[in-house]
């Protein structure tokens, strides 16, 4: 492999990386906050890619607008699924596995109900940025820069309310202890639900950034939310710095994985990472840096 050749491969894997990044991060601050396990972060991804193609694919808006607008639909939708299905479960006897089988219902639903909105044909974006930067041999779409970069953007940008701001102190209060958080006079539920928008949002913007390189359709979410979920676990269970930086570890070991073998080996390869995180390290590779 040359070194321009596997450059390349670095920067794909932190193209895929960010994706993961942003999923995980969102599936992990459920676990963290709630301690749910929400097996329908998936379909929020699906829901982003959906907007974007309607917004800018069929209406013709501007692809700032059509993420912006699928950042929106995932973030009400994931609301909503907290408002009518998990918070009248959360912290009732059983909600453990209710919870469970509760997203994965609600996984299903969305699935079908973008099955019959849109049918089985997957839908196609155009790149939202044209062309490619050439730096001697190698070569990098400006789209997946685009992928990077603003990834990059939000996950700092999420970083910062986390630890800057009001509502991310009452988040981490909540996240360690509820009890004594609701105490103190932090409106544990409502942090919740701000959670699950949240959550929504980045698994939405993931899909918006990717449908230019990735195919529409109703079951996209499926594959990412188990990468979601290795990306959790090789982080560190509930740790958002843990997801961001498992996401980008995974994204590279796929990638420079698939340059060696072949892109039937992608599951293989993850989930062997999964399997050997389990065996080495069970608390997540970043879980003492980051909790």
């Amino acid at each position: 492999m040359s070194f321009a050749l596997f450059v390349e491969q670095i920067l794909n894997g932190l193209v895929q990386g960010a994706v993961y990044a942003l999923v995980g991060a969102g599936l992990a601050l459920i676990y963290g906050t709630m301690r749910i396990l929400n097996l329908s972060q998936g379909e929020f991804f699906m829901l982003g890619g959906y907007a974007t193609y309607v917004l800018v694919a069929e209406m013709g808006l501007p692809p700032l607008a059509g993420i912006a607008g699928a950042v929106l639909l995932g973030a009400a939708a994931a609301g909503l699924v907290h408002r009518l299905a998990v918070a009248p479960l959360h912290q009732r006897e059983g909600w453990e596995f209710n919870t469970i089988a509760l997203t994965l219902g609600v996984s299903i639903v969305l699935q079908n109900i973008a099955f019959h909105l849109w049918g089985e044909r997957f839908k196609t974006v155009e790149y939202f940025v044209e062309g490619s930067l050439r730096l001697g041999e190698l070569r990098m779409p400006w789209q997946r820069l685009l992928i990077l970069a603003a990834s990059v953007a939000v996950i700092t940008l999420a970083a910062a309310v986390l630890k800057y701001t009001r509502f991310g102190r009452a988040l981490r209060a909540t996240a360690q202890d509820a009890e004594a958080a609701q105490a103190m006079g932090i409106d544990t539920a409502r942090i919740h639900a701000w959670t699950f928008v949240l959550a929504g949002g980045l698994g939405a913007l993931a899909a918006a950034l990717l449908s230019p390189l990735a195919a529409v359709n109703p079951w996209m979410g499926n594959p990412f939310m188990l990468k979601a979920f290795v990306v959790v676990v090789l982080g560190g269970l509930g740790s958002f710095g843990g997801a961001i930086a498992g996401g980008f570890v995974l994204g590279v070991v796929e990638s420079i994985g698939l340059s060696l073998t072949s892109s039937e080996w992608r599951d293989v390869i993850s989930f062997s990472v999964l399997i050997a995180i389990l065996w080495l390290r069970p608390a997540g590779l970043f879980a003492t840096s980051t909790r």
